[in-house]
């Protein structure tokens, strides 16, 4: 009976480790094998790009031939690290009536406002609006947008200077 029980024992443990040894194996192929998509690849398809529609709320976009829209958080530190460029950007607009200025933070209005002010950035237009919820996966990040709602150009992270003097381009204004 002992030799009996030993043997059901060494045959219950053989059966869990095969079965221990394929799961193993179906997780390894699926994660390096069946997956066709770079780590890390995920969020960069999810991301908004020129051409599509965005909504914003309490955005009327037929109001002006162009919209930059700059998309922020508070507590970004790439964010508060690029607002001088912000107010070189502000100040340039302020001359043109054919762009608008609009913040976007996933904030209340009023704390966004209080954000913005904190860092020298005025902007008239400012909206509450999850980032995510129009394809915007990190902060900050620059919209171009046309009177159609249509995003015609995407910055994002912050911008070294030759990406600074292209967005001034693309806006045709003065640096």
């Amino acid at each position: 009976m002992d030799q009996q029980l030993h043997k059901r024992i060494e045959f219950a443990a053989n059966v869990a480790i095969i079965a221990v040894a394929l799961l193993l194996s179906v997780v390894l192929v699926k994660r390096f094998i069946g997956n066709s998509t770079p780590p890390g690849a995920g969020a960069a398809l999810n991301t908004i790009k020129a051409g599509e529609k965005i909504s914003l709320p309490n955005t009327d976009w037929s109001q002006s031939d162009r919209h930059l829209v700059l998309v922020l958080q508070k507590g970004c530190h790439f964010c508060a690290e690029s607002a001088p460029f912000y107010q070189r950007l502000i100040q340039a607009v302020g001359q043109r009536s054919d762009v608008q200025l609009i913040a976007a933070l996933p904030q209340a209005v009023g704390e966004s406002r209080q954000y913005l002010d904190g860092m020298g950035v005025a902007v008239g237009e400012v909206r509450q609006a999850d980032p995510s919820s129009f394809g915007v996966r990190g902060t900050p990040t620059l919209l171009l947008v046309d009177r159609t709602g249509t995003v015609t150009e995407v910055w994002i992270g912050k911008l070294p200077p030759e990406k600074e003097q292209e967005v001034f381009s693309r806006l045709q204004l003065k640096s």
